[in-house]
């Protein structure tokens, strides 16, 4: 429970890519690829895009999705180095300033492709896909957290 915690503290600090988190707590049920088009037809949805739209922007979406993630996993893969109780302050602190510098690159990357989607959206409804998105997120994690047939409820600490 406590990684899980973790888990989404780095997704929400680090731009909020869950898809991996979303996935992992739900994967007895969905393919990466079933994901993908469970959150593309909600996002369409929800923001009202019209077919045209969604055929145009979610490859931009997604290609900034699979470029998050990556950014994502390197921090992790930093975060995990910080189980290590032998580490120096010294370490800590060039692992915390090196999530930093990915939290920024994630924030860049979010800029660089808000650009990109106003070549395809309209501001508006770019603004409406980010509340879809974070109300998907949150749907999925309701479900990570939801207990799976034959196993007790998860009590919160």
């Amino acid at each position: 429970m406590k990684m899980k915690r973790l888990l989404i503290l780095l997704c929400i600090l680090t731009g909020g890519t869950t898809l991996s988190l979303a996935y992992d707590g739900y994967n007895q049920h969905l393919s990466p690829d079933e994901f993908k088009a469970r959150q593309k037809t909600f996002i369409t949805d929800k923001a009202e895009l019209t077919e045209k739209e969604a055929d145009r922007f979610f490859p931009l979406y997604f290609e900034l999705q699979d470029k998050k993630k990556k950014i994502n996993d390197r921090a992790w893969e930093l975060m995990r180095k910080g189980k290590d109780n032998r580490m120096t302050d010294a370490q800590y602190e060039e692992v915390i300033l090196q999530v930093y510098d990915l939290r920024i690159e994630t924030d860049n990357l979010d800029r660089a492709y808000y650009t990109r989607f106003k070549k395809v959206l309209s501001p508006k409804k770019i603004f409406q896909v980010q509340r879809a998105e974070a109300r998907f997120h949150r749907e999925m994690l309701k479900i990570a957290q939801q207990p799976h047939k034959g196993e007790p409820p998860k009590r919160r600490k």
